[in-house]
This record gives structure tokens, C-alpha cells and sequence, in this order.
């Protein structure tokens, strides 16, 4: 099982000089917002359509150092589903890749090269 995050260039390149990467949310909410396999795509169209600059980043939970938990998202979703939160920095080691989106004339996020939605 892999975890999902989306963040800018900029920021996931200052963490990467830095070894941890703190999203805005950690201090606002508490936690980093995560997606699973099934969840990233949907969520890159709802939160971030259009924006160009994105990274998707690809994360082995095994390599965590912060606990993830499965909660209801914010806002909850319309069917229920849960979504991982990571109550901490996400280690930059425990990132696989860091693959650019791919953004279609219409603001439609797509899959990156070499991953499967």
C-alpha cells in the first residue's frame, strides 16, 4: 500500500533541502492531508483543478515516522469515505517520487507518467 500527498514544486524542493516537509495544515489542523490509491486523483481535481506546479508525492508508510490515522475528511466526503492523516513532518525519506502532474487545457488534473489511478 502506498500513501499520497500533492504539494508545489517549491515547497516539496525546500523539503527536500531541509529533510522533513511541514504542509500549512499540520499547524492549522493538526495533521498533513493524505489520500490513498484510490483517493488522490479525485482529490487533485477537487482542490486543486487547474493549478499548475504540482507534485504528487508517492509515500511508503513503512518508512513514517509520524502515526497516520483513517478519519473523515475535510469536509467529510459524500460517502463516507476516510481519508490517512499524518499527525507530524513528513520524513523526506519515506517519499518514493515526487512525480509532476499533469494539468489538460480544460484545468483536468491527470495521472502521471508511469503510475496507474
Amino acid at each position: 500500500m502506498r500513501l499520497f500527498h500533492i504539494t508545489t514544486v517549491d515547497a516539496w524542493a525546500a523539503a527536500r533541502r531541509t529533510g522533513v516537509y511541514v504542509a500549512p495544515s499540520l499547524a492549522t489542523a493538526g495533521f498533513i492531508h493524505l489520500s490513498g490509491e484510490k483517493q488522490w486523483l479525485a482529490t487533485a481535481n477537487r482542490f486543486y483543478r487547474g493549478q499548475r506546479d504540482l507534485v504528487l508525492l508517492v509515500i511508503a508508510p513503512a518508512r513514517l515516522t509520524a502515526e497516520v490515522r483513517w478519519e473523515d475528511g475535510v469536509p467529510p466526503a459524500a460517502d463516507g469515505a476516510q481519508f490517512p492523516h499524518l499527525y507530524g513532518a513528513l520524513a523526506v525519506a519515506a517519499v518514493d517520487a515526487a512525480l509532476p502532474l499533469p494539468v489538460a487545457v480544460d484545468g483536468a488534473i491527470g495521472v502521471p507518467v508511469g503510475l496507474t489511478a
